[in-house]
Order: structure tokens, then sequence, then C-alpha cells
């Protein structure tokens, strides 16, 4: 995802006010956008909190009160959270596969951990129904601007079914967790929460001592790859949905555009300024389930902000040097037409890994989303190659 936001970046044209009478320095504020753009503008006498913010398109089929709530300001997690309650009932009676064919009895817990950098992390299981013997731990690792509450809690269930513990967490910054709303200030902070909080997983009663498994989409790739890297003994297998784990050269911006990017994370890095296309356009091939991706209300779907640009920026390049490192089992399925994360950069993981334990897949004509945005055949597809290749690597114990 955010490799082709980045190629987009264009710097804000800043002009410098009149020396100030009041002995402050002069600030640096953007050029006044015109009145029919589709931007709206918050600034303050901070440049680190200057933000342009993208109006929210309204939800087709919902209330103006709903829209509402959709629509406010989910900066923290407290409306984070406020949200996704309200919309909870509406997003599960979606005329979706993953939301109508969802298995029945499935247990589910959320709670709450507070991290090291004292942060509520969200997190949620997916066991089997009472008298199912767990085969495995499979643990989720979303992507950019994502949530394991929405379209995931169709998958979790679908996975738990076929003899699975499934757990996930929001990232910091994302969905339901603390922190600004798509703010990473060190993409290895999110590393390591990932390592923090499936330590703590890994030891609960129902799944202690057994196989365990990564499971991560798009950015969640990035992150996935990481984890492993740095602890290559702890996981007996990653499989990646669509991952993003490194930039197509055609895609980075030119060098001197990539200076630019870094010298503005430093003055602003919290700004909203990274233009976005429309992403759902570009990973939901199925133009009905495209419309249902504007249920995803606490996705973070605004402006990249600069420091998370630079970072994914960063955590690329770094894992392209690194890829030759990984030795788990690893499973790649992606879409042969994604045009959000490209799928020659799964065939460059698939070459260059050294697992001796490698499956890559491309499906045909599918787009970035192939557990959420094609036809029910295919999510169906895609959902059974998974919990296949899960068969495959691990024993009941």
């Amino acid at each position: 995802m955010p490799h082709s936001l980045i190629s987009t970046f264009r710097p804000p044209l800043l002009r410098r006010h009149p020396p100030s009478t009041s002995g402050q320095p002069p600030t640096l504020r953007p050029k006044p956008i015109s009145k029919h753009s589709s931007f709206l503008i918050q600034s303050t006498s901070r440049p680190q909190d200057f933000k342009i913010m993208a109006k929210k398109k309204p939800i087709e089929g919902v209330s103006d009160q709903m829209n509402a709530i959709a629509s406010q300001n989910l900066d923290h997690a407290p409306a984070r959270r406020r949200v996704r309650l309200a919309f909870t009932q509406v997003q599960e009676q979606l005329d979706h596969v993953l939301f109508k064919m969802a298995p029945s009895g499935i247990r589910t817990e959320e709670w709450f951990e507070m991290n090291s950098k004292g942060q509520e992390i969200f997190c949620k299981s997916w066991l089997p129904k009472p008298g199912v013997r767990i085969k495995a731990a499979v643990c989720f690792v979303h992507g950019y601007g994502d949530t394991c509450t929405f379209f995931f809690e169709g998958i979790a269930k679908r996975i738990a079914a076929a003899g699975y513990g499934v757990y996930a967490i929001d990232h910091p910054g994302f969905g339901l967790s603390e922190g600004l709303h798509g703010y990473c200030s060190n993409f290895n902070d999110i590393v390591d929460n990932v390592i923090e909080q499936y330590t703590k997983i890994k030891g609960r009663p129902e799944v202690r001592g057994m196989p365990r498994f990564l499971l991560a989409q798009s950015m969640g790739g990035a992150v996935a790859l990481k984890v492993h890297l740095k602890e290559q003994r702890e996981w007996d297998g990653v499989a990646l949905v669509a991952p993003m784990c490194k930039i197509a050269e055609e895609m980075k911006p030119p060098e001197p555009l990539q200076k630019v990017l870094i010298f503005l994370s430093r003055i602003m890095p919290k700004a909203k300024l990274v233009p976005t296309k429309d992403l759902a356009e570009l990973a939901f091939r199925d133009p009905q389930k495209r419309k249902l991706a504007d249920y995803n209300v606490i996705s973070y779907s605004d402006q990249t902000r600069l420091k998370t640009a630079v970072e994914l920026l960063n955590i690329t390049n770094e894992l392209e040097s690194e890829v030759e490192k990984v030795s788990a089992p690893l499973l790649i399925l992606h879409g042969a037409a994604d045009k959000v994360t490209d799928p020659n950069i799964s065939k460059f993981l698939y070459d260059k890994a050294a697992s001796k334990d490698k499956t890559l897949k491309l499906y045909d004509g599918s787009y970035h989303c192939i557990l959420e945005g094609e036809s029910d055949e295919r999510i169906l597809e895609v959902l059974g190659d998974i919990i296949g290749w899960l068969d495959s690597h691990c024993s009941i114990r």
C-alpha cells in the first residue's frame, strides 16, 4: 500500500510570514488551498501539528446519525473504540461471504494489554468450538491503516473452525490500540510490540507448547518478516498474503524527493501531507465488496503522516537486504494483478529466502485484497490454501 502513496508525494508549498513584532521566530505555513479543494486544513502555531485532512465520503446504506459518528476525529483510541462499538452490529450483517458464511460456535475474547511503552494494546482471540482440539496458534499481523476487528473477524472464524487458536492485535496507533491514529515514529516499535504481545499469547494455557505460526497481510508482511528475523526459532512458519517487503524501483520517489520527505518529517513528523489514492479501487476487484470497505470505519484512510511514510520506505529498503536470512517455512500468496504491492516482489522474496520449505502461489487476475475483495469462490480458495498449508505444517500435540 504505502509505497504507491510515497511515489505520489509532492512537498507542500510553504511561504514565510513577515517578521514577527513579538520577538517570536516566524513560522512556516502552507500556501492556502483553493476552496474547491477536497482537503480540509487545520493549522496551529507549531509546524508539527499541521494537518491536511481529506473529507470522509458518506457510507451508503446507513443513517445520517451513523455517518456523523463515523466522520468524527479518530486521532485517539477512545473515539475509535466508540465508533467501532456503534458499527459492530451493522458490520456483522453485511452481505459478504466472510460474514454470511462465518462458522458458528467460535469462542471469542477481547482484552487490552499494557505494552512496555505504556500503551493499551487491543487483543482478540478466536478458538474452536468446545471439545475441538487445538492444533496450533495462528498469530495475525495486520497491514497499514487496518484493524483486526472488521474483515479479519470472518477470516479468523474460518481458520478457528479448522482447529486453530487464532490471535490478533491492533498495532499502536491503529484500530483500537492507543497511539495517534496512523502515526509510526519507528517501525521497529511495531515489530517489538508484536513480539511482546505474542510472547504473552504463546504462553496462554490453550496453546502453550503448540506449534505457532505468523499470518500477515500487506505491511504486516514486513512486520512479520522482521519479527522472524529477530527470533528465528520462535515460529514454525510464516504465511504472507500480498506482503509489502520491497518497493519496486519504479514506485520509489526520486532520490531528491526522498530527501525532501525525510527533511519535512523531522520538522512536522505527524503532519498528514502524503497524498493517497483510492486504495479500495486498487485493492478490491469485486465492485460490490469494494463498497463494503467503507464500513471499516476505524481504518486509517487519511493522508499518510510524513514520519510514517519515511519509516515505511526505510523498512522496505532494510528488508530488501535481509530477505536471504529468512529461514522459516514460508507460504506466500499474492494476486497476480495486484497494483498495491507488486507480485514480482513476492517472487523476489521466494527466490531469495533461505527457507528450504517455501511455497509461492499467484492468483490469476486477482487484486491486492485476495481475502476480502475477490469473488466468493476466490476468497474461499485462498482461505482453503492457508488452512491446507497450516494443516501440513503442524500436528496435534
